[in-house]
């Protein structure tokens, strides 16, 4: 995660920064499953749109994949 990417105003940026050092560090190894959307704004009081943003701008980046009915995984 860059200095920039934590400071910025846009939760959805945030929030991809957070999963995308979770990631870094081995908290969610390869094929790990994410939390869900329902649980990541719990976890961090983003709405359901905020949430799935981030994931998207995960998966536009290659870092995780989405499997219909299962969520999104580590790529």
């Amino acid at each position: 995660m860059t200095m920039a990417d934590s400071n910025d105003p846009r939760r959805y940026i945030r929030l991809a920064a957070t999963i995308r050092a979770q990631i870094a560090d081995g908290t969610y190894p390869a094929e790990a499953r994410l939390p869900s959307i329902s649980s990541l704004c719990e976890q961090h009081h983003l709405s359901r749109q905020t949430a799935g943003k981030a994931l998207r701008l995960l998966e536009n980046e290659g870092l995780v994949r989405r499997v219909p009915g299962l969520g999104y995984h580590v790529s």
